[in-house]
């Protein structure tokens, strides 16, 4: 009974379910793509001899992983706006900019934990050859930690479109906001979650195991 009203859900509304996740996978992407980018930015701040920018990146770091991420995006959905009026941000953009900041903090441990991972040798390495510390890190350090963290970069990705679902508390219009909608309409509650259970799974799942993949074959090669 249940796998026939899902497959009739579907075929009704699939096009719901679709839009729903193409918003998910969206907001999974650009997060972790700038939040990498914050990320290891970050990284490079916790581990500077500059007290005042340890500070900082500590301080931003602790702060988001310390709190839930509905409270950030209730946060930034209804600071933003007041303090951009100019802007007119979309709720699209609101809710962007806290999965971003939420995923940078997260990042920067990752990017932490591959930098310090490299061994110091290469940094001398480095300045002996006349690199400054900036390009030893740049050029040297950096290429070689993300190899180390494309693993948990990638897991991030996976992580994120999970918890991306709690932005249908903001009425974003994703995967968990559709299935909210077609209950709604059907006064049908079991089939559509369970749908849109599916649907993660079958993202999620093969994603999980290509990292592992990815895991085994770097292993591999670091082994020779």
């Amino acid at each position: 009974m249940l796998f026939q009203n899902t497959m009739k859900l579907l075929q009704k509304y699939g096009m719901n379910f679709l839009n729903g996740l193409g918003t998910t996978l969206l907001l999974a992407l650009i997060s972790v793509s700038i939040g990498c980018v914050i990320g290891a930015l970050v990284a490079i701040m916790r581990l500077s001899k500059s007290k005042v920018l340890r500070s900082i990146a500590t301080v931003y770091t602790e702060v988001i992983r310390d709190t839930p991420l509905l409270l950030q995006l209730y946060f930034f959905y209804f600071l933003l706006p007041d303090i951009l009026p100019a802007l007119k941000l979309s709720k699209f953009a609101c809710i962007t900019v806290a999965l971003v900041i939420n995923s940078g903090a997260y990042m920067s441990e990752v990017f932490r934990s591959g930098i310090q991972s490299i061994d110091r040798g290469q940094t001398e390495a480095a300045r002996s050859l006349g690199l400054s510390g900036g390009a030893s890190m740049r050029f040297v350090v950096l290429p070689q930690a993300i190899k180390n963290v494309l693993p948990a970069l990638a897991n991030e990705i996976v992580t994120m479109v999970k918890e991306s679902s709690i932005c249908s508390m903001l009425g974003m219009e994703e995967l968990m906001f559709g299935a909210k909608a077609v209950a709604s309409a059907t006064y049908v509650s079991l089939a559509p979650y369970t749908l849109a259970a599916l649907i993660y799974f079958c993202i999620n799942y093969p994603a999980s195991k290509a990292i592992e993949a990815v895991e085994r074959r770097m292993r591999r090669g670091d082994k020779q």
